[in-house]
């Protein structure tokens, strides 16, 4: 039985891609002050829900983030 949860990992690696995004010009998904690196930006969108990403749970079922 697979888990619906995403890994440490799983999670690692889209604040990575979120944060590289968001480094090269896009928008943030939530609000944030000018002191804050995009590392910080991406893991409050996972936190929030609002990341713009989706995680394969299983090989059938993609996760909203």
């Amino acid at each position: 039985m697979e888990s619906e949860e995403i890994t440490r990992f799983e999670k690692a690696r889209l604040i990575g891609s979120r944060a590289l995004q968001i480094s090269m010009g896009a928008e943030p998904k939530v609000e944030y002050t000018a002191d804050i690196d995009p590392i910080e930006i991406a893991i409050k969108e996972l936190e929030e829900g609002k990341m713009p990403l989706k995680a394969m749970v299983n090989k059938e079922k993609w996760q909203e983030l």
